[in-house]
């Protein structure tokens, strides 16, 4: 699959409204079953001291537990940028964070790899 620009704008508003939605199944059905997913979030909610999760099942439960300790939970997409099968989406967070995150797409258009990043905003 060639992933195009139009794909990852599609892809980015589906992405930001299934997180909005709180609705688990859809936010998981942008996710690959084999993946590998960095996030320092990872770390700070004691999932492993890796920042790492490679299942996705293991994937689910972290995004659970995020999404319970974070109920009022809203992205706002900035940017879109468009990569080789991969897209970086640069949006605002929970609790006055800036997120951008590289997903890199695999032949049906699943997300198999992630790298999450986080800084605080500055007001």
């Amino acid at each position: 699959m060639t992933i195009t620009e139009d794909f990852c704008k599609q892809f980015a508003d589906e992405w930001i409204n299934a997180w909005n939605s709180h609705d688990l199944d859809r936010i998981m059905n942008h996710y690959a079953e084999e993946l590998e997913f960095y996030s320092p979030l990872i770390i700070k909610l004691n999932i492993n001291p890796d920042g790492r999760i490679t299942h996705k099942t293991d994937l689910r439960d972290y995004f659970k537990i995020g999404l319970e300790k974070f109920p009022d939970l809203h992205f706002s997409l900035h940017h879109v940028l468009v990569g080789l099968n991969s897209v970086v989406l640069y949006y605002g967070s929970v609790n006055n964070t800036l997120s951008a995150e590289f997903m890199l797409f695999n032949e049906e258009g699943k997300i198999s790899q992630v790298r999450a990043h986080y800084t605080q905003k500055s007001d």
